[in-house]
């Protein structure tokens, strides 16, 4: 049984809990917080505490710590989580800059533990088919993609909490929001060779950016386009993925990126891509993707390999943001090494 402990008692806490009930061979240990009033669980068999290092010191036996604390604080949790090696998944980001991303991946490295970061999305049924049709080879030599995330975030929502939307503890849209459909670009077109980026903060009173546009050139010559936002009015209105090559336009789409609207592949008859879209439309969230994380980190640990999504997966993006809020203060395209 792999014992699993919880650091930051906010809402995305629940998550994690639910997560590894849902594991077969996960066990909720403990959970942390250093505001003792929300330390609350329906289990009165797990332990609680308000200080992370004794919460360590005291429990050998934890395996895993999930840190759930605002993201400008995942880096230094991460160190003093490594320093008593223990196995660790943080929520995205991994950090809000790349030095801190890269510090984290090189303690774990270090200390010989496993580093997993949450980016569920990876696991809707919709884009893991889209992710066998590439490793299949369907779409030949690639010729751009484009992620959208065309989305709602009132005022009200950033004043629920003083750190959102701060430059120390949140990030804007892009490392808020956006990051999960900058995972899966980079996740299916590759490493990155240059950016050009524009950010603004139109709408919301807050230290980082509510819109932002990007042209990405990737290493294999394809190019990339991204549009993120919380300024759309009314509500949410789109999160998309399209990716066209020699032989496949595939677009996934919906107020989440969660259906399929177009799939021309070649070889493909018309009923399999109605069948296929009926099937997507049927379960569309497929199994919860904090469940798909806390089971690979079982996985991992029992078969001593690298978690699915790596330090490196969640360095990546955050490496993407800072160029192209670097490449929009600049107003130089900026060429990664």
């Amino acid at each position: 049984m792999i014992q699993f402990a919880i650091v930051g008692m906010g809402f995305i806490a629940d998550k994690h809990i639910a997560a590894i009930r849902n594991t077969e061979g996960a066990n909720l240990l403990a959970i942390c917080d250093t505001n003792p009033e929300r330390l609350v669980i329906d289990d009165e068999n797990v332990l609680k505490y308000t200080d992370l290092e004794k919460m360590l010191t005291d429990n050998p036996q934890i395996d895993v710590v999930n840190i759930c604390v605002p993201s400008g604080l995942h880096a230094n949790l991460t160190k003093i989580v490594a320093k008593h090696k223990r196995h660790i998944i943080t929520e995205k980001p991994m950090a809000l800059n790349s030095a801190d991303a890269k510090e984290m991946m090189e303690v774990a490295n270090e200390q010989g533990i496993k580093l997993a970061i949450v980016h569920p999305n990876r696991y809707r049924p919709a884009i893991m088919e889209v992710r066998e049709l590439m490793d299949a080879g369907k779409f030949g030599k690639l010729s751009h993609a484009n992620a959208t995330v065309r989305w709602n975030r009132g005022q009200e929502y950033y004043d629920q909490a003083p750190w959102r939307g701060t430059k120390k503890f949140d990030g804007g849209v892009l490392m808020n929001q956006a990051i999960h459909n900058l995972d899966l670009l980079l996740w299916f077109m590759g490493p990155v060779k240059s950016v050009q980026g524009m950010v603004a903060t139109r709408f919301r009173n807050i230290e980082t950016e509510d819109v932002a546009t990007a042209l990405i050139e990737f290493e294999s010559g394809a190019l990339g386009v991204v549009e993120a936002a919380t300024t759309v009015y009314p509500q949410n209105l789109e999160e998309s993925l399209s990716i066209f090559g020699e032989t496949a336009s595939v677009k996934v789409s919906g107020k989440n990126a969660l259906f399929i609207e177009t799939w021309d592949v070649e070889g493909y008859a018309e009923d399999e891509v109605q069948a296929l879209k009926a099937k997507i439309q049927s379960e569309p969230w497929g199994k919860k993707g904090h469940d798909c994380i806390i089971a690979d980190m079982v996985a991992a640990i029992n078969e001593n390999r690298e978690p699915a999504v790596s330090g490196l997966d969640g360095y990546n993006p955050v490496r993407l943001i800072e160029a192209i809020i670097e490449s929009s203060e600049t107003g130089k395209r900026i060429i990664f090494s």
